[in-house]
């Protein structure tokens, strides 16, 4: 019985570090005690409208619209950040970054996700907010923040930089205001060091940009993520961040 009892307990953990992208401290500050009907969104599967998606409705049933790129362990692991955004008085779509980054269309599969998404009753028409996380940062720094037409505000989480040979030719595409929350302490595959995110900041600086960066001085990647590079205060401040970045511009 008591074997039963510790392999209930270590799959029940489990679950919770697969299922949980908010920690605690932040779950309180936004008033967000997700139950399991709170996290389950609406799926739509990909179609020639636009790649596969979950979407969550605000509680008021309508609101601006906010689409959350994933990072490379795919949408599950975001569902209650989004549904937590959600709640905030947005509408909005969640999306695997690995199916948007898939071919050479990347800024095709994010401008057909958002065209789908504004065409929905429970959406307000209009630009919307992009929110990066990892690799789904990626996409929103090379991609969204290049949409002035689509997009009101960029918003990365740790993103992955990778990609960058020169911060100059990325900060030249930056055509909306960025809010960077960086960990200085991330080495995850050196896909998103803190020096890359400087070297970033201070070329779109030069070229008089709106960008911000934000970064956590004893922070990991993933720290806003349930699991052992979590950080309590780094999360809320990042969330408390976050929502007034989406409000400035998006005014739910």
């Amino acid at each position: 019985m008591k074997s039963i009892i510790r392999r209930s307990y270590r799959h029940i953990h489990r679950m919770i570090l697969l299922s949980g992208v908010l920690g605690f401290g932040s779950l309180i500050a936004s008033s967000c005690a997700v139950s399991p009907a709170g996290t389950s969104g609406l799926y739509t599967a990909a179609s020639e409208n636009g790649p596969s998606q979950t979407a969550y409705v605000p509680p008021a049933g309508k609101g601006p619209i906010v689409v959350v790129l994933s990072g490379a362990t795919g949408p599950r692991l975001y569902d209650r950040f989004s549904a937590a955004l959600a709640r905030e008085g947005y509408y909005v779509v969640l999306l695997d970054s690995n199916e948007v980054r898939r071919n050479a269309a990347r800024a095709e599969n994010l401008s057909r996700a958002i065209a789908r998404s504004q065409n929905v009753p429970n959406a307000i028409a209009g630009k919307v907010g992009v929110i990066g996380l990892s690799l789904g940062g990626e996409i929103a720094l090379s991609r969204a923040a290049d949409m002035p037409e689509l997009v009101a505000v960029v918003v990365v989480y740790y993103p992955s930089t990778s990609f960058v040979s020169n911060a100059g030719d990325l900060a030249r595409r930056f055509r909306v205001p960025i809010l960077m929350l960086a960990a200085e302490q991330d080495r995850y595959h050196n896909c998103c060091v803190i020096e890359t995110a400087r070297a970033i900041e201070g070329a779109a600086k030069e070229r008089q940009a709106s960008f911000t960066l934000v970064s956590y001085q004893s922070a990991e990647h993933g720290f806003n993520l349930a699991g052992p590079a979590y950080r309590a205060q780094d999360d809320a401040d990042a969330w408390k961040r976050t929502i007034e970045a989406l409000g400035q511009y998006l005014r739910p």
